[in-house]
């Protein structure tokens, strides 16, 4: 990306994230992302191509480091990148604010909803033993996903996991979209018949403590003049 040519902080900050994509690969890597597969999925419509691109250019603005584990590569945000939270932070909260609406279905890919919401997990309130969530997405295109939860990684599957089911969620991917930005707390929308969860009744009454949600359901109930909800602490990552 060429620079501007101006002595001005916002054309420097801008020459290193305002290309298409890279705020959004920035907002990956600060949720949590740091394998090639992890960013690429969490972007569905970006080539992987331009994402190797993008990283590169990280890299070399001194955003990003690429370090090396046994089994490949890993993409960490240096001190800069990590402060580059409060601006992500920064632009979502502005952009509920002032542009806010509501999810339409072309909007929501059920496959991606999952993986943000297996990433958004406190790992410190999840069973001590693993648990395989099946969701059931209702509409046009009927689609079923697992999420394999353990403390130490969640991993989503599109195919049988080979484990059995514990919980199963059916729910239209707006609806849980819904659910996952703030727009309705999960309560409401069981009330509602929106989503159901079916499963053993612990699990059934723990499953909405084990989600954090959207890091911006905060700013979207304030938006709508709506109390906090019930939203669940900032997800704990398992420890390295």
């Amino acid at each position: 990306m060429k620079d501007y040519g101006q002595y001005c902080p916002v054309a420097l900050a801008s020459a290193v994230i305002a290309e298409r994509w890279t705020p959004l690969i920035v907002r990956e890597l600060v949720l949590g992302g740091k394998r090639f597969n992890e960013i690429d999925r969490g972007l569905p419509g970006i080539s992987r191509t331009l994402l190797k691109q993008r990283l590169e250019h990280l890299q070399r603005k001194g955003v990003v480091d690429r370090v090396a584990t046994p089994t490949g590569h890993e993409y960490h945000l240096t001190p800069a990148g990590r402060d580059l939270e409060k601006v992500i932070m920064a632009v979502g909260e502005w952009a509920v604010r002032w542009m806010f609406s509501e999810p339409e279905p072309r909007e929501v890919d059920p496959v991606t909803l999952t993986w943000w919401m297996s990433r958004r997990l406190d790992v410190a309130a999840l069973p001590d033993r693993r648990t395989v969530v099946q969701f059931d997405y209702a509409g046009d295109a009927p689609t079923r996903i697992w999420m394999v939860i353990e403390r130490r990684e969640t991993s989503v599957c599109t195919d049988p996991p080979g484990f059995e089911t514990d919980l199963v969620v059916v729910v239209a991917p707006v609806d849980l979209m819904r659910v996952f930005s703030g727009i309705v707390t999960y309560p409401e929308a069981l009330a509602q018949g929106a989503l159901t969860l079916t499963g053993p009744p612990r699990l059934v009454r723990d499953f909405p403590r084990w989600c954090a949600w959207s890091p911006f359901a905060p700013a979207v109930r304030e938006r709508l003049g709506l109390p906090p909800g019930d939203a669940a602490p900032e997800p704990r990552q398992p420890a390295p």
